[in-house]
């Protein structure tokens, strides 16, 4: 079985999400979250893009409903023990496999929360299963409640994402004597993801994101290579990986001269990380590591560039995305304790010079001053 953490860690993260769902009165959770199956049990796939979820009882007991595709892959990951597929075929609708699955484990008329903000959870499937459960039991919109018990990683996890963020050095290592005039974009980006992989991580949830000239001022990644010119600047953001847990860092490199805006956003950037990094502790809450962003570069006159957030938690996650549903924005109540890991990046974009500059990386929450996950200091890169 190829699982990457001992039973007793999952048993105590089943025994958490037991307590919470005691606490929300729920008789059961419909998973359909990669990241929650995987968190639960190990259950390691791509094969959310199909219909599937994990059914979890109050009194612990966990059912998979999957595609034959997926059964061997759930028994060799994971630890889940009932495994049922539903069957490919015309006009098929998995909810109804769902539902009399619900009522051979007597959840009629139970209380049942449902993960509804996922990728594995299409608008058609949503659809689907209200109209099949809506008169089976009481559904209600548990989205959150597992993501809510990942933030807080355990000495397992974060010994992954300390080999995530070594992973996101060793990328950056091997990038950076390829940043050049004249270097090509595809040769930079096929380096720094060649360095995850024969450090043995994994693909990202997210494609790493290159842009350079006025692609630089881009947050996501699009299709297409350029090669640097004499004068130009590059934005990166990658993420070490290490079995999906991910320590993402960001830079813009200047290449050739700087001119004064270049190392006037950089000096924000660096101004504001700093800052941040003094409330990047326990008794603090996200929304207060986004005021700080807000207000230093509201300080200086970069209300336009910046944007609406400054960052969110990190873990194991499953494309499309890296990103957890915790984010560093206006009025988030959400605490931050220790033994989080969170990525805060530093994101300028001033459309009205053609001008980039980002700065980020990932640090782990501690008692006091947050641990960087990085080697690499915050210097501005040239080349």
């Amino acid at each position: 079985m190829a699982l990457h953490f001992e039973l007793s860690e999952f048993d105590s993260r089943r025994e958490r999400l037991l307590a919470k769902m005691a606490e929300e009165k729920l008789d059961a959770l419909l998973l359909f979250a990669q990241e929650s199956m995987y968190w639960l049990t190990g259950y390691d796939t791509f094969g959310y893009c199909f219909f599937q979820t994990l059914v979890v009882k109050s009194d612990g007991s966990m059912t998979l409903l999957t595609r034959s595709a997926d059964l061997r892959q759930a028994r060799n990951t994971s630890i889940i023990e009932n495994i049922l597929i539903w069957v490919d075929r015309p006009n098929a609708d998995p909810t109804l496999d769902l539902k009399n699955l619900l009522s051979d484990l007597d959840l009629l008329g139970a209380k049942i929360g449902v993960e509804y903000d996922t990728h594995g959870m299409t608008g058609r499937v949503a659809r689907l299963l209200d109209n099949q459960l809506a008169s089976f039991c009481q559904m209600s919109d548990a989205s959150y409640l597992v993501s809510t018990l990942r933030l807080v990683k355990s000495p397992a996890e974060i010994a992954y994402a300390r080999k995530a963020g070594q992973l996101a050095d060793a990328a950056l290592d091997a990038a950076l004597p390829l940043i050049k005039p004249g270097a090509d974009e595809a040769a930079i980006l096929a380096a720094m993801q060649g360095a995850v992989l024969a450090g043995g991580g994994d693909y990202p949830a997210n494609e790493f994101i290159v842009g350079s000239g006025a692609d630089a001022l881009l947050c996501r990644y699009k299709a297409g290579r350029r090669r640097l010119d004499a004068k130009d600047q590059l934005t990166l953001e990658w993420a070490g990986v290490s079995a999906h847990y991910h320590a993402a860092m960001m830079r813009t490199v200047v290449i050739g001269e700087q001119d004064f805006r270049q190392k006037e956003l950089y000096s924000a950037c660096l101004q504001n990380l700093t800052a941040i990094e003094e409330v990047l502790r326990p008794g603090k809450t996200f929304g207060d590591v986004f005021d700080v962003h807000a207000r230093v570069m509201d300080e200086r006159g970069l209300t336009r560039h910046r944007l609406n957030s400054c960052g969110y938690s990190l873990g194991a996650r499953f494309s499309p995305s890296w990103m957890e549903h915790q984010m560093f924005h206006a009025g988030n109540p959400q605490e931050i304790t220790a033994d989080m890991t969170l990525f805060v990046h530093m994101i300028v974009m001033d459309s009205d010079s053609g001008t980039a500059m980002t700065l980020g990386q990932t640090y782990l929450t501690t008692d006091g001053a947050p641990e960087p996950l990085s080697r690499h200091n915050l210097d501005l890169l040239t080349a």
